[in-house]
């Protein structure tokens, strides 16, 4: 069982400045925590992420973590050159030491699609194409590639990633029918749901793992995130994650309502914490009520990964590091041990 953590980079009140230098100092004590993996989401025109270039945060955390695993939770393929893309991946697994997680997808949201001047219903297949790109050009010295979009012959590979032949490979996954596609390329999965609809993907997973022929010791990460807050009393919690949850889900609805349209329903979460964390989706409280639930989500949806967000909203610097530390003290330890063989 390895724990990670989420992150929206969703903007709160504080000047963007300030924001950025405090989850850099978040992201330095997931780093000391021993937490395995921070994945960041791509999003664009919208407070729900500030990060709009991963590659650029990226890049600082790369300078301020030792240990610490980390990726985009996606890059959207179809808004990058794939030679351009390619290239940054190759720069950020060697500033690293080969820590990089590469996300890939395709854009959950037909509106930031959109505005880039996209069609979405041909984003799965630039999706396809900027994926085999990459893949075929991390692997070689030449890149040559036919395809409906992109067309390259004999262009010299000087940008190679550390990790060989790629850096390893995580996608969004919110649906059984795309299990076969993340197994044949071997592809650690991330979803939103909860209980049964979760469980129906990662029984899915280990059985067309083990049909493969694949050691089951190689089994992919399989995790999905919960937003968490850890304080001494579950009043204290549930106060601070209130503020926090409903500034959050005000930014990720923001340009869903502006246009008058909703997200995919896997991707729908309730309006009130307290309905979020009765959907298994949240939880805030002392160390003992999150460790039962976190564990409960592991046994529910058969993961062997979790991931928390820790931040999100406008909670402050200070609420998010007394989580993390309250978290790691008394909550980690407990489910790495129970969980030893998963």
């Amino acid at each position: 069982m390895k724990i990670g953590v989420f992150d929206h980079m969703d903007r709160g009140n504080t000047p963007l400045d300030r924001f950025f230098e405090d989850r850099l100092r978040l992201v330095e004590a997931y780093d000391r925590n021993g937490f395995y993996g921070y994945h960041v989401a791509e999003h664009h025109a919208t407070p729900l992420g500030v990060a709009p270039s991963p590659g650029v945060w990226m890049a600082a955390i790369a300078q301020r973590t030792k240990t610490l695993r980390f990726g985009p939770l996606v890059y959207l393929l179809p808004l990058y050159h794939p030679i351009k893309l390619l290239e940054e991946i190759c720069m950020l697994d060697h500033m690293s030491g080969g820590r990089l997680m590469l996300g890939v997808g395709r854009g959950i949201s037909p509106i930031e699609l959109r505005y880039y001047g996209l069609d979405p219903a041909k984003t799965p297949e630039i999706f396809a194409e900027t994926l085999e790109v990459l893949l075929r050009g991390m692997a070689s010295e030449t890149l040559n590639f036919e395809g409906k979009h992109f067309q390259y012959r004999d262009v010299p590979m000087e940008m190679a990633p550390l990790q060989r032949p790629h850096p390893p490979l995580w996608y969004g996954l919110g649906r059984v029918e795309a299990v076969p596609w993340a197994v044949e390329r071997k592809v650690n999965i991330v979803g939103n749901l909860a209980g049964p609809p979760m469980l129906a993907i990662t029984d899915a997973y280990r059985v067309a793992w083990r049909e493969a022929g694949h050691d089951p010791a190689d089994l992919p990460l399989m995790g999905t995130g919960r937003h968490v807050v850890v304080a001494e009393t579950d009043k204290e919690a549930l106060e601070i994650a209130r503020t926090g949850y409903g500034k959050w889900r005000e930014s990720f609805l923001k340009l869903w309502l502006k246009h008058n349209i909703m997200p995919v329903m896997h991707a729908v979460f309730p309006e009130t914490f307290e309905e979020a964390e009765a959907q298994g989706r949240a939880v805030a409280g002392t160390p003992e009520k999150v460790r039962a639930f976190l564990q409960r989500s592991i046994d529910d949806c058969g993961l062997n990964y979790m991931l928390a967000r820790f931040a999100f909203g406008d909670m402050e610097r200070d609420a998010c590091l007394q989580s993390i530390d309250l978290f790691t003290k008394h909550v980690m330890p407990h489910l790495r041990e129970a969980n030893r063989s998963v």
